[in-house]
């Protein structure tokens, strides 16, 4: 879905009034749109008068338009926005971003907007998709995932002594756990549940522990948390328990340091008010405003979108809400449209207006679905599976295969940033060759190398530690990944290395320094013979088959595994470095024969499948680059191409949609077909795929 942008920035200007600027960003814009063109205009609202309004959500709506549209120039410019996104057909997201100096405009219904020309609800519906934006102390990107893999972490914390509280002067009810369980999985629809609820179960630690994984369940897309809260002195306080299953009571900036301190992070957070058992209509006391005061403070943590309500949202209402929200959900992952539809199908209760939506996504995606483009599958799947089956593929796999054993190189490299005080720009923090080199000279390369390895062993064992022979965890990074990814293929048959382990590839070309593939290979009753680009004087001396087997014929199985930028096993051979890297490329290109020539054929007489890597990366670029400069380009456009590319992050690409067109466009002369999704997705689709066509393996690769 293409969305027009609209962003309104509040901020206090004086005592007495406030400034807006307008940002206005049409989908084939290519820069920001000042609709407001002498800058920031004066804008009054009177808080105490709106305060008045708080029981008549229509009465409170209007007199919040009329302050926010009292500027005829602000009203020409939203009609302009919305005019031309209805001319399009596509909906206006409307952001609404409130700066530092002016926190008292959180506790605004920003939700109750009337349309200024009509004098009806703006932001029900589809057309009009509204969020509050904030921005983030957390640099990292949002990363999305497949829809088919989303797993929501359900907390509901009912201490046992709860009526020892009286935060708002009458003493906290208990909780209906099986009900607020109950509504929260019919909520989810799909989506797969883990309960955390009640009996001591719903501790901050046990809470922390399921979202980082330690609790051997992995992470979790939405984090849904049904308690008590209350503000005390300005600060949001939630009831959660201790191990005892008595009350546990938690400071909100707790919460939030916990979750700021995660390397992955739920991608929404739910915060429900907690429900009362009884009448229909009854809703908690002492937590008005709580949880709409902690989620600008989840979203600044890093929080792609926070749901709070703002107030005591009766049961009726939220048991309506929240199916809706994630069944619209699932279609797209759009989590403004969502909110948007969910809150119209309950504009017939008063309290309609009480899910607010924090968020620091700009597209508002928070899942995507995998596949080819707009159409979603690939014409030339019988093709690609012919070219498999008969030996004529080659995989270039990337450094994303092995992420989930030891995470990614960006993380790497902000570990490393971290550490050891990089001292360049905030967006360069992730670079890894960037990084590396910075460690290089200041420290040295062997240090460097050490470090990898370190780092290596380390992310295994905290990720994979509880699940490996003790023996090996004392072993050496070798011994570590081998045992590792045997429990991977064990755990998951559709593991990538395992999946292509299994398949007719006569040579498999890999960046990534690790032995995942050749150790898959090998389980797969495979011979593969291991082959190190020789981009420096060190890796020259190393041994190769082509010494013992002049003649070798790389065959299905026995197949030629070529490691293009090193292995862990010989650190020299290591390309980490931007220096590496230079030297690697000018040495490759001077010299072809560095690379074997069954290698060099098949980049050029092939069907090539990249996997594992971001195409928006610059050692993507130039590593295509240099197999497309190669000779045989004539031979190479007679086969068709696919690359694996997740969606672009929010927080990495400023405009995703039109970041995919652009990708796309690029490689439209080398005929690659980009598949959007997760290296995973796509190895599952060809696995069904395979299976679905009765696939053989070829026994030998074509002859030289």
């Amino acid at each position: 879905m293409t969305a027009y942008d609209l962003e309104l920035g509040l901020h206090r200007r004086d005592v007495d009034s406030y400034t807006l600027e307008l940002r206005y960003t049409p989908p084939e814009g290519d820069v920001d749109i000042r609709l407001v063109r002498r800058g920031l205009s004066p804008l009054s609202l009177d808080i105490q008068q709106l305060r008045s309004q708080a029981a008549d959500p229509g009465a409170y709506g209007r007199l919040l338009t009329q302050g926010l549209f009292a500027d005829e120039e602000m009203r020409a410019a939203f009609a302009k926005a919305r005019t031309a996104a209805q001319s399009a057909g596509e909906p206006l997201r409307l952001r609404l971003f409130v700066g530092p100096s002016g926190p008292e405009l959180h506790g605004l219904r920003w939700e109750t907007l009337r349309d200024p020309e009509e004098d009806t609800h703006l932001l029900l519906g589809e057309h009009v998709l509204f969020s509050r934006y904030l921005s983030s102390l957390d640099w990292g990107p949002v990363r999305v995932r497949s829809k088919a893999d989303l797993r929501a972490l359900v907390v509901i914390a009912n201490p046992a002594n709860l009526g020892r509280y009286r935060p708002g002067g009458r003493p906290l009810a208990a909780l209906d756990v099986e009900a607020e369980l109950a509504r929260a999985r019919s909520g989810l629809g799909a989506i797969a549940v883990t309960a955390l609820a009640s009996g001591g179960r719903a501790t901050l630690n046990n809470l922390v522990d399921h979202l980082r994984g330690t609790a051997g369940n992995g992470h979790y897309d939405v984090l849904y948390l049904v308690c008590h809260g209350a503000l005390i002195d300005g600060e949001p306080n939630l009831w959660l328990e201790d191990g005892a299953g008595d009350a546990a009571v938690v400071a909100g900036s707790e919460l939030v340091a916990r979750l700021s301190e995660m390397r992955e992070k739920p991608r929404l957070v739910v915060l429900a008010s907690c429900q009362s058992a009884g009448k229909g209509d009854a809703s908690c006391s002492g937590d008005e405003g709580v949880l709409a005061a902690l989620g600008p403070r989840l979203a600044e943590a890093g929080v792609a979108a926070v749901l709070a309500m703002q107030g005591n949202i009766t049961l009726r209402t939220a048991a309506e809400f929240m199916p809706v929200l994630f069944r619209e959900l699932e279609r797209d992952g759009q989590i403004d449209r969502a909110v948007a539809v969910a809150r119209g199908a309950v504009r017939h209760y008063a309290d309609w207006w009480m899910p607010v939506l924090f968020m620091r996504l700009k597209s508002g995606r928070l899942w995507y679905t995998p596949g080819f483009g707009e159409e979603r599958t690939l014409e030339k799947w019988p093709d690609l599976l012919r070219n498999i089956q008969r030996g004529r593929c080659t995989p270039i796999l990337g450094p994303g295969l092995s992420e989930a054993l030891v995470g990614s190189r960006r993380e790497i490299a902000q570990n490393w940033a971290d550490t050891y005080q990089f001292p360049m720009a905030p967006h360069d923090r992730e670079d890894l060759p960037q990084v590396a080199q910075y460690l290089a000279v200041n420290q040295s390369e062997i240090f460097v190398r050490d470090e990898l390895g370190e780092y290596l062993q380390g992310e295994i064992l905290r990720r994979y530690g509880d699940h490996l022979p003790e023996e090996v965890r004392g072993g050496s990074l070798d011994d570590l990944v081998r045992a590792a990814g045997a429990w991977q293929r064990a755990q998951d048959p559709a593991e990538p290395h395992q999946v292509l382990a299994g398949l007719a590839f006569p040579i498999l070309i890999t960046t990534e320094p690790s032995s995942l593939l050749d150790d898959a290979l090998t389980a797969a009753g495979k011979e593969p013979q291991v082959e190190i680009c020789r981009w420096n004087e060190y890796v020259e001396r190393l041994p190769s088959i082509y010494d013992d087997e002049p003649g070798y014929r790389p065959t299905a199985q026995r197949p030629l595994v070529y490691h293009l930028f090193g292995r862990i096993s010989e650190p020299d051979s290591l390309v980490l470095t931007e220096d590496h890297y230079f030297d690697y490329l000018i040495g490759l290109t001077s010299n072809k024969d560095l690379v074997p020539f069954t290698v060099r054929r098949a980049l050029a007489d092939s069907a090539l499948l990249f996997l594992g890597f971001r195409m928006d990366d610059w050692n993507f670029r130039v590593l295509f680059r240099s197999i497309m400069s190669q000779e045989g380009r004539r031979r190479r456009r007679g086969y068709a191409h696919v690359a694996v590319q997740i969606d672009p992050e929010e927080g990495r690409i400023l405009e995703p949609e039109r970041a995919r067109r652009y990708l796309e466009s690029y490689f439209q002369d080398a005929d690659i077909s980009i598949y959007w999704g997760s290296a995973e997705d796509f190895v599952r689709e060809l696995q069904q795929r395979v299976r679905g066509v009765g696939h053989e393996q070829s026994p030998t690769a074509r002859s030289e």
